[in-house]
């Protein structure tokens, strides 16, 4: 059984260092040149994949080469596009955007924004929320736009209460009630999926969960709403290059009508068109 718990101040996604990829770097800067194809660094789940159906469906017939590649951490995409290697990145939204901006003064902007990846409570142990004993361990994200993020979430189906205030940078030092004395293991947001026969339950975000095997919209125990969510996934680029004639045309691909049937019928659910 599944609660849905409504969030809608969390704070986001996505981020995480795993064993990235290094910034793929090209004699030519693919940011500059607009005559040649627009390279976009992606997660590989859903981002590579909605870019591929793309790239196999719809980019020829508009006029566009699409090259995609993959990177398995939240940095690289981001650096890339801020020193030219990619032309645009898919994976992040845009709490966790402007954190990164503010950390590493970066210029990155978003384009459009294409699909939200609701963030989960899952556990291996137990069926439902109810069933969380006194002194369970749950692992969290512990980068801060993911940790915030988790806590509010579970702050919201009432497993903790944070202090007043608390917001886009809390952490577990912000929990001002714990009514089962939970604990609280803090890990990279890509090793929480791994975590699950170790702890009770872990809050695990959407890439993470479907790259896994998990799927969010049966297996969560608790799973944020998509109504009001601030944590829709984007299309990004560095200041400068929105009007970029083939950003533009990846822009309208992206939210087409046959982009969207693709992940309603791909993700049932895991995955939410934002358009």
């Amino acid at each position: 059984m599944r609660n849905v718990a409504k969030v809608t101040t969390a704070v986001l996604a996505a981020g995480a260092l795993t064993l990235g990829l290094s910034a793929c770097g090209s004699d030519k800067d693919s940011a500059s040149d607009t005559s040649g194809p627009l390279i976009v660094a992606a997660s590989p789940t859903p981002h590579a994949e909605i870019l591929n159906f793309v790239k196999k469906n719809l980019a020829k017939k508009a006029g566009l080469d699409l090259e995609v590649k993959e990177f398995t951490d939240y940095v690289t995409p981001n650096t890339a596009t801020e020193d030219g290697s990619v032309g645009a990145n898919y994976f992040q939204n845009q709490p966790y955007l402007d954190d990164f901006n503010k950390k590493n003064g970066t210029h990155i902007v978003p384009v459009v924004t294409v699909h939200l990846e609701p963030l989960g409570l899952y556990s291996h142990k137990i069926k439902k929320v109810d069933d969380l004993k006194s002194g369970a361990t749950i692992a969290v994200p512990n980068d801060t736009v993911n940790e915030a993020r988790a806590l509010k979430l579970l702050a919201a189906d009432g497993l903790i209460t944070l202090k007043d205030g608390a917001g886009n940078d809390a952490t577990i030092k912000d929990i001002a009630k714990n009514p089962k004395s939970l604990k609280f293991k803090e890990l990279e947001a890509a090793q929480t999926p791994r975590s699950l026969g170790d702890v009770d339950a872990a809050v695990i975000n959407g890439n993470y969960a479907i790259s896994s095997d998990l799927k969010p919209a049966k297996d969560a125990l608790v799973l944020e709403s998509a109504k009001d969510n601030p944590y829709g996934n984007f299309l990004a680029v560095k200041k400068g290059s929105e009007d970029d004639p083939r950003v533009k045309k990846l822009a309208k691909l992206l939210t087409s009508p046959e982009v969207k049937k693709f992940i309603e019928d791909k993700y049932d659910g895991s995955v939410i068109a934002s358009f």
